[in-house]
């Protein structure tokens, strides 16, 4: 389903003045609105434990990877739907050797490691944004990364050349960083089930009107 991010906005707004809620700018009002009404329980100690032991791969000291990737730059919100497209296509190009990934990069990539055929070298956890990380962990393996790695700067095609695992982390030093990941999972699908909610109503609404 496409998101219409300026209907969505507007729903938003219209619910806030709905309810009397006022702000300086749009963007305080929208936050005084979800905060009022998207209340999302914390996860317990149960679940990061689980998650934990699902993703042992994901917590550990000194892990490095060794990786390239063309980055398609994300300048707005609202394009990121073709973007994804765009990437797709680029991606299928590689996978089936018509081009080679070091002179994509530097014809494609929006990233100045496009100079050296988008080549990051050596990475840790602590180098890069967090879905940027973990989606080459879970990706576990070496060569290309079969989808688009989608991150807030854009999306990535990313090969990975080397894996070094590093040492696993027990429970006790992570169980922080776990609850938090968790907390910011649960609260994005929170905010957009709401505001999915807000515009679905919207449309029923205009549905019955004619």
């Amino acid at each position: 389903m496409t998101v219409n991010l300026r209907a969505i906005r507007g729903r938003l707004l219209a619910r806030a003045g709905a309810l009397g809620i006022a702000g300086e700018s749009e963007e305080a009002i929208i936050d005084a609105l979800l905060e009022r009404e998207v209340n999302v329980e914390p996860p317990t100690d149960e679940e990061c434990r689980a998650f934990h032991a699902a993703h042992p791969d994901a917590f550990r000291a000194g892990a490095l990877i060794e990786a390239d990737h063309i980055l398609f730059a994300a300048r707005e919100d609202a394009h990121r739907s073709a973007l994804r497209d765009f990437a797709q296509q680029k991606l299928a190009l590689l996978q089936h050797g018509e081009i080679d990934f070091a002179d994509a990069a530097k014809q494609w990539s929006n990233c100045p490691s496009a100079a050296v055929g988008g080549n990051l070298g050596q990475l840790t956890r602590e180098q890069v944004v967090p879905e940027f990380w973990q989606a080459l962990e879970e990706f576990g393996a070496t060569g290309i990364v079969p989808q688009p790695v989608e991150t807030r700067f854009g999306l990535h095609i990313v090969r990975v050349s080397r894996r070094v695992p590093g040492e696993p982390l027990p429970y006790q030093l992570v169980a922080e960083r776990i609850a938090a990941h968790l907390a910011e999972h649960r609260l994005r699908v929170a905010l957009r089930d709401y505001a999915h909610a807000l515009l679905h109503e919207s449309l029923e609404a205009q549905s019955h009107a004619h």
